[in-house]
């Protein structure tokens, strides 16, 4: 994959045929309605919601975007950071979390318009890829159990996954039974037309569940229907918060940006990769900010290029940008004909559309690589458990934690290699990894294998020293390879300056090799006393040796 300088657009699309983009269009769009109308019910917001962040989303990433096969739409883990967030600050008032979301969204937008005018796309993997696919396991296993809380009609009081899975079996005897049924008939016919990427498999079960609802008359049974699309455009418009909620809601945007980003991030890069297409992110960025921030003034949801939309698109043989456009013309057409009929669909249909939306993050094997290399296990565990127990919200910023966590870990262990020459070459390997290598005479070699940062120098370069006392008198000229340190940071240069101090003091010559730019210029400027300049190098680790010996 070529990733395009961030300030430059990306090539042309090369001219091809329209007939692929058009049938992928039509086939999207019947993905894409139903899809959306069932997010808005995750959001706890009028369906109209989401058929408004849909427009808005192919609209500007089709003006914006880069990928070809990129879909930005409302998204299913999107929809419940937004639902947890606004319930949490507006608790039972429900004209106070309406005006909640829309502000989120609007914020969500100027966020990512603000990073993508700063030219920070190229900070793409905030969110690891093991937190991310464990909290989207974890918050598919949400979204699951609590749309078979509305198939079955039980609304359990308790978030938390454990106690409301208790309350909802508690209250079997309650179930609604003809609605199981009509879920499970449209779960299973969805998943059947799933093998047959071109048709609009939403679409086809909606028009069946409507008339299996007047043929059977479903209302008797208990059954509601999901009930006005009104899309009439509200005059867009800023919501009215006070100063403090405008901050919360800031904050919680921040979490939006991170979780719409990372997801849509994610799908864009996986299918350049896939085709070799050139990236530019920080256009991608510009393309979902616009988005986020019509819909939101436009009271719609949030937008991101989800992967089950994404991967669609390419199954129905898209070739360029143009089948989103065609999926927006196609969508306009069906809201201008078939919104009313939409608005008769069963709510068991709706909830089986959400179920077999996110079921594709049920699989397992996303983990394989990590349980494999023995990697990220506790990360990935961390994140599933951290959604099941502590909610959406706090679930994503408790396996953001864990993940900085763990990244702090692995930074401050204290791991210092001995290098020896490895035969009559060049190369310079550590002896643990060789041990066939052979050590200098006189000469101790080190290397931190890992950056040096105010959180592990000290630590290092006390193992170093251990190291250098260990080796004797004979030892008359150390060397320390910074190769692994791209930079440094005042703590780390305090560190080096008294490892170096102390070696001076005992009457042994310190030498630094492969140091990067930055580094050399960091410990030029620092001038450690007695310290000559000519013992900083950016050479290899075979020209500090033989400096040492010379001298």
């Amino acid at each position: 994959m070529k990733v395009d300088d961030p300030g430059t657009a990306a090539p042309p699309t090369k001219a091809i045929p329209p007939a692929a983009d058009l049938i992928a269009g039509l086939s999207l769009a019947g993905l894409l309605l139903p899809e959306a109308v069932a997010y808005s019910s995750i959001a706890n917001l009028p369906p109209q919601a989401g058929v408004i962040a849909l427009f808005c989303g192919l609209i500007s990433y089709g003006l914006v975007g880069t990928s070809r096969f990129a879909i930005v739409s409302a998204t299913s883990s999107s929809a419940a950071v937004l639902a947890a967030a606004s319930a949490a600050m507006g608790g039972g008032d429900n004209a106070l979390r309406l005006t909640i979301a829309i502000a989120m969204v609007i914020l969500t937008g100027l966020f990512f318009i603000l990073a993508g005018m700063s030219k920070i796309g190229s900070i793409s993997d905030f969110i690891a890829r093991p937190v991310l696919r464990g909290f989207a396991f974890g918050l598919s296993i949400v979204i699951i159990l609590k749309q078979v809380a509305n198939i079955v009609g039980v609304h359990p009081q308790h978030g938390d996954m454990a106690r409301f899975v208790i309350e909802l079996c508690t209250h079997g005897a309650s179930w609604n039974w003809a609605s199981v049924g009509v879920a499970v008939g449209a779960l299973a016919l969805l998943f059947l037309l799933a093998y047959f990427p071109r048709l609009p498999g939403g679409l086809l079960v909606i028009a069946l569940g409507v008339g299996a609802g007047k043929w059977l008359d479903l209302p008797h049974y208990g059954i509601g229907l999901v009930g006005t699309i009104d899309l009439r455009l509200a005059e867009p418009t800023l919501p009215v918060l006070a100063y403090a909620q405008w901050l919360r809601v800031g904050e919680l945007s921040l979490a939006m940006v991170m979780i719409l980003y990372a997801e849509s991030y994610s799908s864009i890069r996986s299918f350049a990769m896939k085709h070799g297409d050139p990236v530019a992110s920080n256009r991608d960025l510009l393309a979902i900010g616009v988005g986020n921030l019509l819909s939101g003034l436009f009271h719609g949801m949030p937008a991101g290029a989800g992967y089950s939309a994404t991967s669609a698109n390419e199954a129905a043989g898209a070739l360029s940008r143009w089948a989103g456009w065609c999926a927006a013309i196609a969508l306009f057409i069906i809201v201008l004909t078939m919104l009313p009929a939409i608005a008769l669909t069963p709510e068991p249909v709706l909830a089986a559309i959400v179920i077999h939306a996110v079921s594709h993050t049920l699989r397992p094997a996303a983990f394989r690589p990590a349980f494999t290399l023995h990697r990220d296990r506790l990360v990935i565990v961390a994140s599933v458990v951290a959604v099941l127990s502590f909610g959406v919200l706090d679930g994503l910023l408790a396996a953001v934690a864990v993940s900085l966590l763990m990244l702090l870990r692995r930074l401050s262990e204290s791991t210092v290699s001995i290098l020896g020459r490895l035969g009559h070459s060049h190369d310079f390997v550590s002896k643990v990894a060789h041990p066939e290598a052979q050590e200098i005479h006189g000469i101790l070699i080190l290397r931190p294998e890992t950056w040096l940062f105010f959180a592990n120098a000290d630590r290092i370069l006390a193992q170093a020293r251990r190291y250098v006392k260990a080796a004797g008198l004979d030892v008359h000229t150390v060397i320390l390879s910074l190769e692994e340190s791209p930079d440094l940071d005042s703590s780390s240069v305090e560190a080096i300056s008294g490892f170096c101090t102390a070696l001076l003091a005992e009457n042994k010559q310190v030498l630094f090799a492969r140091l990067k730019t930055p580094v050399l210029q960091l410990l030029s400027r620092a001038a450690i006393p007695g310290l000559a300049q000519e013992a900083l190098g950016d050479l290899s680790v075979d020209d500090a040796v033989r400096l040492a010996q010379s001298r």
